[in-house]
């Protein structure tokens, strides 16, 4: 179980931190989360120039997409038990990841608001210390290494992504794309399209069992 070491001066910055839209279009977390998601890149990327003073721009860059990619921030908001707290409207199966993942951005955000800047990364950095030590060598991005796989494996081929129908609100989009290679697919679902093939990518790496 993750701690958060921080104490809320406005604890109405907290309720509306773990608001999602779904519950309340009027007051909801969208805003903090639009903060938040800043604070917590250039905090993360600061944690990561110190921690791997050795290493390349595009190297850093990998370890950064893995530690501020949904996948990453849902679990931080497990660990920290807010699947709990958070209010939220009718939660699908493909959206749970996606609103825990905006709740803990939200809830960065909410303390750099109620505590300053000073206080959010070291919210931050005391959580992602450990999660970013945990790989000693750079991390291949799932696009990057699916790639590399498919060119061996299937004499040099590539695979190829395909633009799926967004779902969800206007507002707030879920873009979905699928990968096809080596006569498999997966599909993906993303807030970005980048992000949507990225988690396709993923996928297609578990079914191809690499």
């Amino acid at each position: 179980m993750v701690k958060l070491n921080y104490t809320f001066n406005d604890l109405s910055l907290l309720d509306l931190a773990l608001t999602q839209s779904g519950a309340d279009a009027a007051h909801n977390n969208e805003r903090l989360e639009f903060v938040g998601d800043r604070v917590l890149g250039l905090t993360v990327a600061a944690l990561l120039y110190k921690m791997f003073p050795n290493e390349s721009e595009g190297e850093l860059a990998r370890r950064h997409a893995m530690l501020v990619s949904t996948d990453t921030l849902a679990t931080v908001a497990n660990d920290m038990g807010l699947a709990r707290r958070v209010r939220h409207g009718h939660m699908t199966a493909g959206r749970i990841q996606h609103i825990l993942a905006d709740a803990t951005e939200a809830l960065f955000g909410a303390i750099f608001l109620d505590g300053g800047f000073d206080a959010a990364c070291a919210v931050i950095t005391d959580i992602w210390r450990d999660l970013a030590a945990r790989d000693v060598v750079a991390p291949k991005d799932p696009k990057t290494a699916l790639q590399e796989f498919v060119q061996r494996a299937d004499n040099g081929n590539l695979p190829v992504y395909e633009y799926l129908p967004a779902t969800g609100a206007s507002h707030n989009p879920v873009f979905n794309v699928r990968v096809s290679a080596m006569g498999k697919s997966a599909t993906g679902a993303g807030t970005s399209k980048k992000g949507a093939s990225i988690a396709a990518a993923d996928e297609l790496l578990k079914i191809l069992a690499i």
